[in-house]
């Protein structure tokens, strides 16, 4: 019930983000009061928004995917913090009778003290760090951060380092059983990330536009005038039908969504990333997907029992009320699975290569309301039906246009496999020359000039049908430069990396490091800061980044003049020649790929388990700065790189 009621909040606070800016439910200030030449205090006041409240400094909140409040501060050499934050008021204590937890928090405003005293009389700088997450009784806002920099007396020295801090950390530290040197020993850091999780908003998009296109499909397509009179014949006003056809819309949404939860509490967020990552599932999706788009060019038909079907549609007709529209709903879905079961893969495994808790679940959602809304908009205005296309050979077209798709896709699964276990059976120009291929013969499909099986007689080309060649063939011109090294940047997240590829007549690859160790001492060696990025074969938003970011001239001459770069593959498959057992959060955990070993270095040194990730680092392996994730800001990751030299400089 815990794990359940975590991801309902989290899917919360993810929606709530996506679909605006975050209000701003609480406010945080801070001032010194200084008591003497040589003693201060510090106060932190935390104004809460009417209704919402911060939870207490107590841990216990997070296994309920409740985060607590956290106060840390740095300063500059020679202050010294007293023990504890003081509360201007005790946190209230709540009982959630769901969870059976005992619950602290504080709503209003409250006032946190700590005393400190400077050597010498000296001024000081001091900057707090407040960690939050910010609630109210329905949901919560994703974790947040904020720092408030504060002077006392004359000037100092800026922050040394951190000084003193809660008694929890964020995320738990382990002790490793594996030999370490100090470059492996864990630090503080601080993120820098967009406000916006883009990838949670690109995945509700990417399910809302597949929902939209599986209506196009031959399963969906007849099923439109076939349930929108259904529920007009059920009411004898207007508004009953209306009331119906929402039920029918949201009924679609939540089996769904219900399949999005079950596949997220099933597997996990760690263990979605694992299996995204894995030459079998890969593989085995790869053959899926093949198949699906034999299929839609007409090889044959793939589709459930229709006994199944028959059942759940009878015991629709002969039953009342809500229960009767829901198995309309479970009707819709079992009847259009050979149509949409290739895009709802595609879009689980892209939920699943994220390692995010709420991907499926987010997913699942948008796709289920693409799907649904039309159905509700035909009900409100039955007289669009009359405009509506019938069913006919433009369906076929669909469906081998969908295929054609599929095929496409279907390359990235089996690369993403080929990358991790390092088969080189697909690298980057027998990738591109297979899509080059494959969208110059979509555009000759689209043109009339070849035809499949079931497809009907056609005397002329349709005007849509030629500006989509127009595209298709475009995009293949486009390709054709990659296969003499272009960078490509609009297809990075999909396409193997450079380094893949054996003619490359552009250059521009970065020199780096795939080794921690060795990369770190050569940066010793040479005294140079180093610029670590954790990525992953499967992770297409370290692509984007790859091809927004470090490719552009600016990030590529910031980098490779002043940093040694170390990129860590997180799902590399290669197996350690002496594999070993460390203790993760009270539990033996095997390090036995090379994926592994990286993998579990971010979580033991940086608290983090998210790709891309970036951190610099010194010649002892402390940050130069705060970390940064996936963000295409150019502009931004330079500021982040220049103040990381300088930093070092120092």
């Amino acid at each position: 019930m815990r794990k359940i009621y975590a991801l309902v909040m989290l899917v919360a606070a993810v929606l709530t983000v996506s679909a605006a800016p975050l209000p701003e439910y609480v406010k945080w200030s801070a001032r010194i009061d200084s008591v003497a030449p040589d003693r201060g205090t510090i106060e932190v006041t935390a104004t809460m928004a009417d209704g919402w409240h911060i939870y207490g400094f107590e841990k216990p909140a997070a296994d309920a995917g409740m985060y607590p409040t956290q106060l840390t501060v740095e300063t500059s050499p020679g202050v010294k913090l007293a023990d504890d934050w003081t509360p201007s008021r005790p946190a209230a204590e709540h009982i959630d009778a769901l969870l059976q937890l005992r619950l602290t928090w504080w709503d209003g405003t409250v006032t946190f003290s700590r005393g400190f005293t400077v050597a010498g009389a000296q001024g000081a700088r001091i900057a707090v760090t407040a960690a939050y997450m910010v609630c109210n009784d329905q949901s919560c806002t994703a974790p947040a951060s904020t720092t408030m920099d504060l002077n006392f007396g004359a000037p100092a020295a800026a922050p040394a380092g951190k000084q003193a801090a809660e008694d929890e950390a964020p995320a738990p530290r382990a002790a490793s059983a594996a030999p370490e040197n100090a470059w492996w020993a864990p630090v503080e850091t601080t993120g820098a990330t967009a406000e916006m999780p883009a990838s949670a908003l690109a995945l509700l998009a990417f399910g809302f536009l597949g929902g939209l296109v599986a209506l196009l499909t031959p399963c969906v397509w007849p099923m439109i005038p076939m349930t929108v009179s259904f529920f007009l014949k059920r009411g004898r006003s207007r508004r009953r039908s209306i009331a119906d056809a929402l039920t029918y819309g949201g009924s679609i949404i939540v089996i769904y969504l219900i399949l999005g939860i079950a596949i997220t509490l099933i597997f996990g967020a760690g263990k979605l990333n694992e299996i995204a990552t894995s030459a079998v599932f890969n593989v085995v999706f790869f053959v899926l997907l093949l198949v699906f788009a034999v299929s839609f060019f007409g090889a044959f038909d793939i589709k459930l029992p229709s006994r199944w079907s028959n059942a759940v549609d009878g015991k629709a007709e002969s039953t009342t009320g809500v229960l009767s529209i829901f198995l309309m709903a479970f009707t819709l879905v079992l009847v259009s699975f050979s149509c949409t079961g290739p895009i709802i893969g595609t879009l689980l495994v892209e939920a699943a290569s994220q390692g995010d808790v709420a991907g499926p679940a987010l997913g699942m959602g948008g796709f289920a309301l693409g799907l649904a809304l039309p159905f509700g908009l035909f009900a409100f205005f039955p007289s669009m039906l009359k405009e509506m296309p019938r069913s006919g050979g433009w369906l076929n077209s669909v469906k081998v246009v969908l295929g054609f798709v599929e095929l496409i896709l279907s390359l990235k699964f089996l690369s993403v496999a080929d990358l991790a276990y390092g088969w080189h059976i697909l690298d980057r120009e027998v990738f591109l020359a297979q899509w080059i291929v494959l969208f110059v013969l979509l555009g000759m499909y689209l043109l009339g000039k070849l035809r499949f099986s079931h497809d009907s007689p056609s005397q002329h080309t349709s005007v849509g049908g030629f500006f989509l060649a127009v595209c298709s063939l475009a995009f293949a011109v486009y390709l054709l430069p990659g296969l003499w090294g272009a960078p490509l940047k609009g297809i990075s997240a999909f396409a193997p990396p450079l380094h893949t590829q054996d003619f490359n007549l552009y250059g521009g690859e970065f020199r780096e490091y795939d080794n921690y160790d060795e990369g770190m001492q050569y940066a010793a060696d040479h005294h140079l800061p180093v610029l670590l990025d954790f990525s992953g074969y499967a992770c297409v938003n370290c692509r984007k980044m790859e091809g927004a970011v470090f490719d552009t001239p600016e990030v590529r001459s910031i980098v490779e003049n002043n940093f040694v770069l170390i990129k860590l593959m997180v799902d590399d498959k290669a197996e350690l020649a002496s594999p070993y057992t460390v203790e993760e959060n009270g539990r033996k955990v095997r390090i036995a790929t090379v994926g592994d070993k990286w993998s579990y270095l971010q979580r033991h040194k940086f608290g983090s388990a998210t790709q891309p990730f970036y951190v610099m680092l010194d010649n002892e392996g402390k940050p130069l700065g705060p970390t940064r994730s996936y963000d295409e800001n150019v502009e931004a990751f330079t500021e982040w790189l220049e103040t990381g030299i300088e930093n070092y400089k120092k």
